[in-house]
């Protein structure tokens, strides 16, 4: 919900600093990769313990993955590197709350295996969607330039980062704040199950 507002305020320095990654020979792949990586250890550091230590780790993860798409907007994106950015970014998003389950088993694990869950259904229906898309030829810029179907919904990556940070602020609110989400992140999913019905209604 909030990724377009957000993308118009972060875009213009993302782009700046795109430039010059482009200038040292940085590829949209390598900064995928590397924000994955940065990614799993910003877990690995919420399941140690080390909460501003991941909180820190958690947000250059997610510059990095801003960074890529806007240097691939300067090199030219592919297939592949489309493919590689939607794989990894899930990585991410089932390794935060991975890491306060680990952080925590007795007080997380149920939250957490609910929050997981629930990322589970809404990955699968955003991506079925953008298969159906694809097959009958629509395309959309509601989010930009991007390498398949993009559609919005009320849980998007800008509230993913928001509870991940608020995962990491209030460690002890972890599970209302993780249910809260996946309802929000279950809802996102079935308003895009009843949009696919009704788009996909006749036959291609």
């Amino acid at each position: 919900m909030l990724d377009g507002w957000a993308r118009r305020r972060i875009d213009p320095a993302l782009n700046g600093i795109a430039r010059q990654l482009v200038r040292i020979g940085a590829t949209p792949n390598a900064i995928t990769i590397a924000s994955c990586l940065i990614g799993l250890a910003a877990a690995g550091a919420i399941a140690s313990g080390y909460l501003i230590a991941g909180l820190v780790l958690l947000l250059i993860s997610r510059l990095g993955d801003g960074l890529d798409g806007a240097v691939a907007k300067i090199t030219g994106s592919t297939d592949f590197g489309g493919f590689l950015d939607i794989v990894l970014d899930f990585v991410f998003y089932g390794a935060i709350p991975l890491g306060f389950v680990l952080l925590d088993p007795a007080a997380n694990s149920i939250a957490g295996v609910v929050l997981i869950f629930s990322f589970y259904v809404n990955g699968a229906s955003f991506l079925a969607y953008a298969v159906m898309a694809e097959k009958r030829g629509e395309t959309t810029d509601a989010r930009g330039a991007k390498s398949l179907f993009f559609t919005t919904g009320l849980a998007e990556a800008t509230e993913t980062i928001l509870f991940f940070v608020a995962f990491c602020l209030f460690p002890g609110w972890f599970a209302v704040l993780a249910y809260a989400f996946a309802a929000i992140t279950l809802y996102t999913a079935l308003s895009r199950i009843v949009l696919a019905a009704i788009t996909f209604r006749d036959k291609s």
